[in-house]
Parts: structure tokens; C-alpha cells; sequence
């Protein structure tokens, strides 16, 4: 049986297979706020042509216009890559109490591998952080994508 993580976990993982089915980087990421998901999103910066257009930050804008406002108190995110350093600043200005991640990014990671934004006592806001979310199956999917992309 999973957990409430991993359940919406689950629901982040679809949103990255479709982006993976749109020839994006298969990051995935929803927000729930009183159990229910007001935002699912995956990477499009090649469809869009943004380089802003990371699973995380198009999230954060449809949560802001579900709840009407740009302080999303009482989310949590989801995600199934460590954000970067884009998406943890954008974090951090939307207030998002939690997030939740699966795999680690070891060459962009803002969170914990190369920097620790979401946690740093200098900022004006940090959250809680729950890392490692059916972590390798997040992993394996962007694993999968990068080697089908170097076969290419």
C-alpha cells in the first residue's frame, strides 16, 4: 500500500512519462493543497521554447491561480526530480511549506546536492523537505531517456 508521498509521487511520475512521450526532459511535478492536486505539470521547454518552462515553476503558476494568490501556504510539492536553483528560488518566493522529491540531481540540484536553498537560514522562507520519494524509479526514468537520446 503507498503512502500519501508516494501516491502523489505516483501522480508526478505520470505527468514526467508524458513529458518523456513529448520528447521533454521527464520531470514531473503536481501540488496538493487539503489532499487534493491543484496542479500538475511537466517539463516543456522545447515545446514552449522557455527556458523557465521546468515542471515545477508551471506548477507553481497554476496553483497561484487556483487559490487565487501567489502564496501557496499549505502545499506541498511534488517532484520527481531535485529542483534547481530557477525552481527552488520560485519556491521560496511562492512560500510552499513542503516539498517533495524523488531522485537527486548531482549537476543542478538546489536542494541538496550542489546547494541547499530550500533549507538556508539567510532566505526569508524554507521548507520542509522530504528527499527520495520512490527515488529510483524517478531516476530510472530520466536514466532511460538520456540513454534512448545518446542511442540516437
Amino acid at each position: 500500500m503507498l503512502n500519501a508521498h508516494q501516491h502523489y509521487m505516483q501522480h508526478a511520475l505520470a505527468e514526467a512519462r508524458q513529458a518523456a512521450e513529448e520528447d521533454e526532459v521527464p520531470v514531473g511535478a503536481v501540488i496538493v493543497h487539503d489532499g487534493r492536486i491543484i496542479a500538475a505539470a511537466h517539463n516543456q521547454r522545447e515545446t514552449l521554447h522557455d527556458p523557465t518552462a521546468h515542471a515545477e515553476m508551471i506548477a507553481i503558476t497554476q496553483a497561484a491561480e487556483a487559490l487565487g494568490g501567489w502564496r501557496l501556504e499549505g502545499c506541498t510539492l511534488y517532484v520527481t526530480l531535485e529542483p534547481c536553483p530557477m525552481c527552488a528560488g520560485a519556491i521560496v518566493q511562492a512560500r510552499v511549506p513542503t516539498v517533495v522529491y524523488g531522485a537527486l540531481d548531482p549537476k543542478a540540484g538546489a536542494v541538496a546536492s550542489l546547494y541547499e536553498l530550500l533549507s538556508d537560514v539567510r532566505l526569508n522562507h524554507r521548507c520542509e523537505l522530504v528527499a527520495g520519494v520512490l527515488g529510483d524509479e524517478c531516476g530510472a526514468l530520466l536514466t532511460e531517456f538520456f540513454r534512448g537520446r545518446r542511442a540516437r
